[in-house]
């Protein structure tokens, strides 16, 4: 056995008869006594098995986890709400790029898309893409639409 083992059996051995006494009572002949019954009052608020302290204790959990549950959401929803602004922003970013790849890719002096315009240019050819009609006119393409009884052509 080692010393530290040896310590705590003898700090045990020597503490175990003063567990047994009581109280100090000062009408006791020697001034100890030994403990005869609890005077513990099972209910009083301060007990540790009384309903007020349980009442207590778990009002006081429950609260705690509560608030920590809350901290916890209103975290994660901030982080919610600086992703969505950042991909918000990265959106117009890429629409802003997307509109000027667009405008570079059309041949200069060529109308905006959503233009309309009564008469194709000179030179236009006809191309189907996914099931519509378009006239290719240098790169720029132009669909057909009526504006009331006139039949005009939009940018695309």
């Amino acid at each position: 056995m080692t010393q530290r083992r040896i310590f705590k059996t003898l700090a045990v051995a020597a503490a175990l008869p003063l567990l047994y006494l009581g109280s100090a009572s000062p009408d006791a002949q020697r001034g100890m006594t030994w403990v005869g019954e609890a005077r513990a009052v099972v209910g009083a608020p301060l007990t540790p098995v009384s309903v007020a302290g349980v009442a207590r204790r778990t009002t006081a959990r429950t609260v705690a986890a509560t608030s920590a549950t809350s901290q916890q959401q209103a975290a994660t929803a901030q982080q919610q709400q600086a992703t969505a602004q950042q991909q918000a922003a990265t959106a117009q970013q890429q629409a802003a790029t997307a509109q000027q790849q667009a405008a570079a890719a059309r041949p200069a002096g060529a109308p905006a898309a959503g233009a309309v315009v009564n008469a194709l240019p000179a030179g236009c050819k006809p191309e189907t893409k996914s099931g519509v009609e378009y006239q290719n006119c240098g790169g720029v393409y132009y669909r057909s639409a009526f504006q009331g009884n006139n039949l005009v052509y939009v940018v695309q």
